[in-house]
């Protein structure tokens, strides 16, 4: 079955370097898209061509600054305005995700809130990548493509050639990711436990499992300070660890994040292109994700399956 609707795909300015490269891998060229910028910081975006019975795919991280979001809520509201048939909103990395429960009194679901901006701004289907925990999915009522990096993180892991290989989970949430990809490599698992004195600050870091004389893979959905990260590889080059290797689909990279890979036992971080990098390090390598979104894009359009891309 084939869809009879034209396609297009427009970016917002954070994710226009990604976009283009879905576009180019997809096989057609990003819309045109032009932000009139107020005095006072107000923005308005709007659509240099017709959308008019088009399927709109809108490609934009959720990555601070909030105006992210916005330009992207802004985005959706005006592809629907000019008679969009149908609006994706494609988020390789969805912000506020952390944000998912009342893990204290009084304090906001930021995730949900934004599940419902998203919604009632007119987004008829969310695409996304390795979020921070996958029930946000049930957040929205619309479907949610759930994908994972993991596509391109396993090929390149293989290609390492590295024997005694172990999978370790830098914390206890991050269990079920680390024990996919130690069941498809096989290979042990080394889950780390973690206490904070507050948020962003790690406060103890111990490993559960064999880690000398093992190449050690931390899995994580992103870096944010770095701070567990960098703890959990001295902890275990410490260990005995031979080396130790960090996957992070979605590099946040804030505060002092970049100092501290740099002056770091880690030997190698890989990310994806979800989120721009922001400055340069020999030890961050990223991986695109671009060719992944193009083909379940081509998929979703041609209503087809698309449940190969949910494993882990």
């Amino acid at each position: 079955m084939k869809n009879s609707a034209p396609l297009k795909f427009f970016s917002g300015r954070n994710s226009r370097p990604l976009a283009e490269r879905i576009a180019t891998s997809f096989g057609v060229e990003l819309g045109k898209t032009t932000v009139l910028e107020f005095s006072d910081g107000e923005m308005q975006p709007y659509y240099e061509e017709s959308v008019r019975g088009c399927i709109v795919f809108i490609i934009q991280s959720t990555n601070p600054p909030a105006e992210n979001i916005l330009e992207l809520l802004l985005m959706i509201d005006a592809a629907k305005r000019a008679s969009a048939y149908k609006v994706v909103a494609v988020l390789p990395y969805f912000g506020y995700g952390r944000q998912d429960r009342k893990d204290k009194p009084r304090s906001s679901i930021g995730a949900k809130l934004k599940a419902n901006l998203l919604v009632s701004a007119g987004v008829d289907r969310v695409m996304t990548m390795d979020m921070h925990a996958d029930q946000l999915q049930g957040f929205f009522d619309v479907p949610v493509d759930h994908l994972y990096a993991s596509a391109v993180f396993v090929p390149y892991l293989k290609n390492l050639g590295l024997d005694n290989m172990a999978i370790a989970a830098p914390d206890m949430g991050g269990a079920k990711r680390a024990n996919a990809y130690a069941r498809f490599l096989d290979c042990h698992m080394v889950i780390c436990y973690k206490t904070r004195k507050k948020p962003n600050v790690v406060e103890e870091i111990r490993a559960i499992g064999e880690i000398e004389g093992k190449n050690i893979f931390i899995i994580d959905d992103m870096i944010d300070t770095a701070g567990t990260i960098t703890l959990a590889a001295e902890m275990m080059k410490n260990g005995g660890a031979k080396s130790v290797r960090v996957i992070a689909t979605h590099p946040v990279l804030s505060g002092p994040a970049y100092e501290r890979i740099n002056q770091s036992y880690i030997d190698e971080v890989l990310v994806t292109d979800s989120i721009p990098i922001q400055n340069q390090s020999d030890k961050i390598k990223v991986l695109t994700i671009a060719d992944i979104f193009a083909e379940v894009i081509r998929k979703v359009y041609n209503f087809e399956s698309i449940s190969s891309h949910f494993i882990t």
